[in-house]
Order: C-alpha cells, then sequence, then structure tokens
C-alpha cells in the first residue's frame, strides 16, 4: 500500500512487501532533564496494583488479549492514573464525545475519507489548538493522555491517540504507525495511504519525505517500496501502548526516577509477560533501588531469554556482584 497519489506517483501495496525490515524506533537521543513534580500517589501503593474504577481496563486482565482487543484509549487512561490516580476517565470520555458530536454534522456531510479526515484535523488542530509539545519534548505530560486532553500539549503518539479516537468514533478508519522516529498515523484511500503527521498539525506525509524520514533509523539506508510498505503498516494497539510506556521509561531513565522507570517497564510486562527488554529495564531499575532479588530474578530472566544480547556482559557482571552480596548477607 502507497502513500496516496497526490503525494507520491508509486505505488506500494501490501502484496509487495517482503520481509519484515528491521527498523530502530527509539527517538532521537534525549537530554538529561528534570522531570516536573506531578504530585503522584504514593508509588509503593500504585506499582503493584491499581484500584478498580469504571471504565478502565484491569492490568491483568490486558496480556490475554488479542492485540487490537486491547482498548486504546482506556488503556492509555489506565497508564496515567498510575501518575494521577483519581483520575476520572469518564471525564475524558466525555471530551472525547464532545469533540465527536461538534464534528459529526460536518463530517457525515463529506464523502471522502481524506476530506472527512482534514475537517477532524482543522477542528483539533486549529480550533482547540492541540499540538506537538516542541519546546518540552521530553516532558513525561506529553505521554499521559489526560494531561495531553487537558493542556492541548503532547507528544506525536499521544496526538495521534486523540486523532483516532475522535475520527474512528465518526466512522474514519484512522490507525496508528510506528514509524521510526515519530509516531505517525495511516488512512486507507482508493489508491493507497494517507499518512499525517500528529506532531505537526497533522500534516499530510509524501513519499520522499517518509522515505527521508526513515533513512538515519535504517543505518543511512532509503528504504525501497517494499520496506517503506512494511514501516507503514498499522500498529497494533498493544504495539501503540508499549511505545507510550517506552517513551516514558525512557525519560524516567535519563531523569534517574528509578521507581517510575521501573512501573513503566513493569506495565509493559501486564501488557507482554516475559518481554525482555522490559525485563532488563526494570531489573536495572530495581538495582538502582536496592531491590536485589527483584533485580536479580529480572535480569537472570533476560539472559535466558537472550543470551546473545550485546549487553550479555555487562549483565553478566551485575549478577556476579548480586550473588556475592547475597553470600555475604547468609
Amino acid at each position: 500500500m502507497r502513500p496516496a497519489r497526490h503525494l507520491s506517483e508509486r505505488r506500494l501495496r501490501p502484496s509487495d512487501a517482503g520481509p519484515p525490515v528491521s527498523v530502530t524506533r527509539s527517538c532521537a537521543p534525549r537530554p538529561c532533564q528534570e522531570v516536573p513534580d506531578l504530585n503522584p500517589a504514593p508509588l509503593a501503593d500504585t506499582l503493584g496494583s491499581m484500584v478498580d474504577m469504571l471504565p478502565l481496563p484491569h492490568w491483568t486482565a490486558l496480556a490475554s488479549l488479542n492485540d487490537d482487543a486491547v482498548p486504546l484509549m482506556s488503556t492509555a487512561l489506565l497508564i496515567a492514573r498510575d501518575e494521577y490516580p483519581q483520575l476520572d476517565a469518564e471525564l475524558y470520555d466525555t471530551l472525547v464525545q464532545s469533540h465527536v458530536e461538534h464534528l459529526r454534522r460536518e463530517v457525515d456531510a463529506i464523502d471522502l475519507w481524506p476530506l472527512k479526515m482534514a475537517a477532524v484535523n482543522r477542528y483539533l488542530f486549529d480550533e482547540l489548538g492541540y499540538s506537538g509539545n516542541h519546546d518540552e519534548y521530553y516532558d513525561p505530560r506529553n505521554s499521559y493522555l489526560n494531561q495531553v486532553f487537558e493542556r492541548r500539549l503532547g507528544n506525536p503518539i499521544s496526538l495521534a491517540m486523540v486523532q483516532i479516537e475522535v475520527a474512528r468514533r465518526l466512522g474514519i478508519p484512522l490507525a496508528g504507525v510506528s514509524f521510526p522516529g515519530h509516531f505517525l498515523v495511516r488512512l486507507p484511500v482508493d489508491d493507497g495511504v494517507l499518512v499525517m503527521d500528529p506532531f505537526n498539525g497533522g500534516r499530510p506525509l509524501g513519499v520522499d519525505e517518509l522515505r527521508e524520514r526513515a533513512r538515519p533509523h535504517l543505518g543511512g539506508e532509503i528504504p525501497d517500496d517494499r520496506a517503506l510498505a512494511q514501516i507503514l503498516d498499522p500498529a497494533p494497539h498493544r504495539a501503540i501502548l508499549i511505545r507510550i510506556l517506552r517513551n516514558l521509561h525512557g525519560v524516567y531513565a535519563d531523569a534517574e526516577h528509578w521507581d517510575r522507570a521501573a512501573r513503566s517497564a513493569d506495565r509493559i510486562l501486564k501488557l507482554v509477560p516475559d518481554q525482555p527488554e522490559a525485563l532488563r529495564d526494570r531489573g536495572m531499575a530495581y538495582l538502582h533501588l536496592g531491590h536485589r532479588n527483584g533485580a536479580r530474578h529480572d535480569l537472570s530472566r533476560y539472559l535466558v531469554l537472550n543470551p546473545g544480547a550485546q549487553d550479555a556482559a555487562h549483565l553478566h557482571e551485575h549478577l556476579v556482584e548480586l550473588n556475592s552480596q547475597r553470600a555475604r548477607a547468609h
């Protein structure tokens, strides 16, 4: 499948796609910075279990769901509730529905998906003022959906979630794209896909710009049609939520907020038990927090699952020291 004709003359169809392309999904290196005081609940209370407040799902139920059966907006709000325990999910559901009702008559009168989506983007980005937080990109509030609704500021993936939720309630089949670097959204059209950048007002992106954006994350190689089609595949809900949590982990680890870093990795493991990188990340956070048993368990499990990891020797050194400390304690 390819970007829409007015964005490119070249076809990119799913049937042309070859084997999955290995894509580095991390953003540019983050500057170490202070994380704002978000007035959270005591983390000892929030790390292990959450109170049940409908309509949010429960963490223990999510691992068994198929990828797209994981509810996107409500799970993103569940992530936010870790930091904002008094979060009222119904308030934000009502807010989204108010956006939808404001748009419904206009959107229903339009026939073409791209024009429907243009109306949604005008309302969200031009009238309501949702925008990318270019000045404080690594502020963790950009990843908490409640804060995105309240501040109308976010990062690419959180703004994409606002777009997706509003669009889908209007019957527009918008989907996320786990593009390397910055998250994007895609809309199927008759002759391909329309790819848009939620961080920059929903601006449509042409195929040449997409290739150039992908290039630094592919070892300097410009992706061919098949590789680009693979990169532009719709992102499953679970993958979107994991990317949010990885963003949070990166921000908190860089700021050495190890309790929150551990929590973010723990939530990934609620979505995908035994996910190797999350085990490593939680284990290292536990190590910094002095939780030696937890660190030993997670790092050992990571090496069992990923024995050829590039960081294996470094982690073995930590395990030797942890085992030595345990022996001395006995």
